[in-house]
Order: structure tokens, then sequence, then C-alpha cells
């Protein structure tokens, strides 16, 4: 069991598979004040829900191994996923990422009332950048550093198959760069903003070194010629409406508002806009729906 950060980062990276990683995470006790609100919350619950038993853990990641598509949220809701224990599951947020993942191929339901109600999500995962609720749906920039471990594992474990990122809101946008590149994908200096619809391309290109001649890298007795890392960044685009360009090999990260309920009921977020990240995600990362 994590009781540090420390703990965090050496449980999180010994963990073989994903299920090891989620049990492992589900038992986490890193943060005091988030383990104490979880835990609070658990207790007094909320009145709709007092004969419920309330999850009260870290909420564990959701969705295959072999995920083509990762969406990052910021953090369980109190009353949604630290009830039920399942990410974006039985909140407003949830019904509004559910329905589009639906509505785009890459969820069996349109809805996620219940652990237990049969949703699958199709070559997709769900994550958290902060694995437990924090109260008013704040956690701190240490709280968020010390989960960082578990997104890290993650993050690690999905590579072979990992084509497309979706990050919902800008907490988990920060939370997810240096996760990146720990997990050890290029990543863009200066980081780019986040904004909606944003677009930035990770790719491995061949470097060719000292060693080598016109026909190629050269290899050496340590192995092959090393690859190096570059970006490319579309800034400021509007997916909405357009469809989704060639790009290099690599890894597709893509900003989108998260579905708060101030971004829903303002309409800074509306469901066509979800939809277009979503489904430009799916496109791009070839998720094939079976629903």
């Amino acid at each position: 069991m994590a009781v540090t950060p420390g703990d965090v980062g050496r449980l999180a990276a010994s963990a073989d598979d994903t299920v090891e990683l989620d049990a492992r995470m589900s038992v986490c006790r890193a943060c005091p004040r988030l383990v104490g609100w979880r835990e609070e919350v658990a207790q007094l619950r909320r009145a709709a829900f007092a004969r419920e038993r309330y999850w009260g853990r870290p909420v564990p990641s959701f969705g295959p191994a072999d995920a083509r598509v990762l969406v990052v949220g910021l953090a369980p809701a109190a009353h949604g996923g630290n009830r039920t224990g399942r990410i974006f599951t039985g909140d407003r947020s949830g019904d509004w990422l559910f329905a589009s993942l639906h509505r785009v191929g890459l969820a069996r339901l349109p809805t996620s009332l219940s652990a237990g109600d049969g949703q699958r999500l199709i070559s997709t995962r769900i994550v958290a950048a902060v694995r437990c609720a924090p109260p008013a749906n704040k956690p701190t920039t240490l709280e968020r550093d010390a989960c960082r471990g578990w997104l890290i594992r993650d993050l690690e474990l999905l590579r072979p198959t990992l084509r497309a990122i979706v990050v919902l809101g800008g907490f988990a946008w920060t939370a997810l760069w240096p996760a990146l590149g720990r997990a050890g994908h290029p990543v863009p200096s200066p980081r780019p903003a986040f904004g909606h619809g944003r677009r930035v391309v990770l790719a491995d290109v061949p470097t060719v070194g000292p060693a080598s001649s016109p026909a190629g890298p050269a290899s050496s007795p340590a192995g092959p010629a090393r690859r190096a890392a570059s970006t490319e960044a579309v800034t400021e685009r509007d997916i909405a409406g357009r469809g989704v360009t060639e790009h290099r090999a690599g890894l597709v990260v893509f900003g989108c508002y998260h579905p708060s309920q101030q971004n829903t009921f303002t309409g800074r977020v509306t469901a066509e806009m979800i939809d277009a990240v979503l489904g430009a995600a799916a496109e791009v990362s070839g998720a094939v729906s079976d629903k």
C-alpha cells in the first residue's frame, strides 16, 4: 500500500499489468487530505444516495489494457466515481462524456450509471490525473504530483497500442506532459498551451548520428542507431466540421473542455464540440466500433 508519494512511484513502476496497477492504486493513502475527504463523503453521503454503500477509495482506470484512445480527466466526483467506484460514473460530467463516447463509437452504452451496468469501452481507456475525489473538485499541485506515478505507469503499459489522448481541461493537460515524458514519449518544449480543439502530434523520427553513412544510420555493438523525437503542434485549431488531416506515425494529443456542469450549463462546451474532439481521436487512432 502506498502511504507516501515515493511509495506511489515505486509500486506503480513495478506493476506488471493494468489489473495489478488498478489494484495497487485502489488502496493508496499517500495524500492525507484526500484520504480524509473521500472517506468522510463515503460516511456522510448525499441524501439521494443515503442507502448506497460508497466506494470511498481511489478510483481505478476504466477500459481495456490495449486501448488506442486514452481519455484523461481531472479527478473523480465526490458523489460520482467516489460513490460508484468507476471513473465518470454516476455524475453529470459522466453523462455528457459517455453519451459522446457512444455517439462516436467508443462506448457500448450511452450512459454510465453504476459499475455493474454493462458499460464497456471500445478501444478506449479513461484515467484521471488525480485518483481520489478532492474537496471542491480542486486537488492541489502537490496532490497532482504525488499521484503522477499511477498515470506514468498507465501510459507505459498502453504504449504498444496507444495512438490518441483526449485531455479534459487545463488541469489534466498540465498533469499529462511530465507523465508523458517519464513514460518515454517525446514532449515538446515549450509545452503547448491548453485549448479546446488543440491538436499536438508527437512523432519519432530517425536520427542520423556521426557514424552514419549516406546509406543510412550505422549500427554499433551497443545496438541500432538511436531514435530521437520531434513534435508537431497545430495550435488553435477548431476541429468541429473538419476532417482529420494525415500525420506522421506517432501519438496525437487533443485538448477538450471538461464537461463540467459549469461548462455545459453556460454553453462553453456543447455536445457537438465534445463529439468533434472524440471523433477525431477515434479516427486518427484507428479505433474500430463494434457496438
